[in-house]
């Protein structure tokens, strides 16, 4: 193989991986971001009142996000839970960027160095009290609220919302909070 196809290879590999990295970040197909979207209001404590399994929160319990504005126009992310298999707290610090616009509800956001993951807000309270976030893909879903309960009238609207999109809201796990 000469060189210049090795280099060309290996550039047109780093582009691919460069550019499936940013595939990842973009809002399922048919979903928009809240807009607008004011960061100042959605920053603070959250409960994790329901999300879709995954390895990376399995056996957890009293599940928070706290969102913080930084000075450089990016958010720390610190998610903290109670593992139920270790019997011991968790904690993810990480760090979010707005994709475009800040006045849009979608961000990307990165626990491990330079992979980021899509973190959209599809649904969200007039008043701040809850929103419903998805990830890159229909497999991420999650419904968060400034109390650790949800208004059942609530839920059922954001229930046929994620119907709608294609959503998978009957396979939610709903987290206890009791601590």
């Amino acid at each position: 193989m000469s060189p210049i196809f090795r280099l060309l290879l290996r550039c047109g590999l780093f582009a691919l991986t460069f550019w499936l990295m940013g595939c990842a970040t973009a809002p399922p197909e048919g979903m928009t971001a809240v807009s607008p979207f004011d960061a100042q209001r959605y920053q603070g404590n959250w409960y994790e009142v329901a999300r879709l399994d995954h390895s990376f929160e399995r056996d957890m319990r009293d599940v928070t996000a706290n969102y913080s504005l930084q000075a450089d126009g990016s958010v720390q992310v610190i998610n903290r839970g109670f593992d139920m298999k270790k019997n011991d707290w968790r904690e993810a610090i990480g760090k979010a960027k707005f994709i475009g616009d800040t006045q849009r509800a979608s961000l990307k956001v990165s626990f491990f160095g330079p992979f980021y993951g899509g973190y959209h807000v599809i649904a969200l309270d007039p008043a701040y009290r809850w929103s419903m976030v998805v990830g890159p893909d229909r497999d991420y879903l999650w419904i968060l609220s400034r109390s650790n309960t949800l208004d059942p009238v609530v839920k059922a609207q954001l229930r046929t919302q994620a119907l709608a999109l294609s959503l998978p809201f009957d396979r939610l796990i709903w987290v206890e909070h009791q601590r």
